[in-house]
């Protein structure tokens, strides 16, 4: 399962107006910026990090740990990521010195949708299972959820600010109006490394059962209309 650091930040709830204020806040910042002054307004202990250690997840990762080295980062372990994906979160943890906490599902329910085969019949429940659930168990002792979510990435994630009220939880998306262009540009000069299935055309890489090579999210559920796991929604 998982183990934190045991500090458990006090629920804070947001009004529409003190979000607001955030966003016109941050708006002008650089991704960095924006990182930097989170740490600044928020405790490290009121703000939880996760990764997918997809495609190009070194990009955040290594913002963050410029910026806060005591981040702890989450990663949701489905039980079914390709290899290659285990191998680049191994890499980008000892390149990095990253903190990070696997959380995954229940074992028995886990075992269902192994034995079911849900992915097949019913992709989102196969995700509310091996990803939504086993994050909803800790997200309750955080106040800000930061991830890597950019506006070009999908119609619905155009539409998000930075700063987004999720049930209980704020999220904080500090790349989002990176364009693709700036995302690559950065990575080039800054010799980042890429998940191995990027270079045999896999540009959005989620569970094996649910991923083929494809651009931007296309890869992802495929000949289905599905276009999120359900975390972010």
């Amino acid at each position: 399962m998982f183990e934190t650091t045991g500090n458990i930040a006090p629920k804070q709830i947001f009004s529409e107006e003190e979000i607001e204020n955030l966003n016109k806040k941050y708006e002008s910042l650089t991704a960095k910026e924006r990182i930097r002054q989170l740490y600044k307004d928020f405790q490290t202990t009121d703000v939880m990090l996760t990764s997918s250690f997809a495609a190009t997840s070194a990009f955040l990762l290594k913002l963050v740990s410029e910026v806060n080295t005591t981040q702890e980062v989450f990663f949701i372990d489905t039980g079914y990521h390709f290899e290659d994906t285990l191998n680049y979160k191994k890499t980008l943890e000892d390149k990095y010195n990253l903190n990070v906490i696997s959380v995954s599902a229940l074992k028995e329910e886990h075992a269902f949708t192994t034995k079911d085969e849900t992915w097949r019949k019913n992709p989102d429940f196969c995700c509310s299972i091996n990803k939504v659930r086993p994050l909803d168990r800790i997200k309750a002792e955080y106040n800000i959820w930061m991830s890597g979510l950019m506006e070009w990435q999908s119609d619905y994630r155009s539409t998000l600010n930075i700063f987004e009220q999720r049930g209980n939880i704020l999220k904080f998306y500090p790349l989002l109006d990176i364009s693709k262009e700036k995302r690559d540009a950065y990575i080039k000069e800054h010799d980042l490394p890429f998940h191995p299935l990027v270079a045999k055309g896999y540009h959005s890489i989620g569970c094996k059962h649910c991923t083929v090579p494809g651009e931007d999210r296309s890869g992802r559920w495929n000949n289905n209309p599905k276009t999120e796991c359900g975390l972010h929604l």
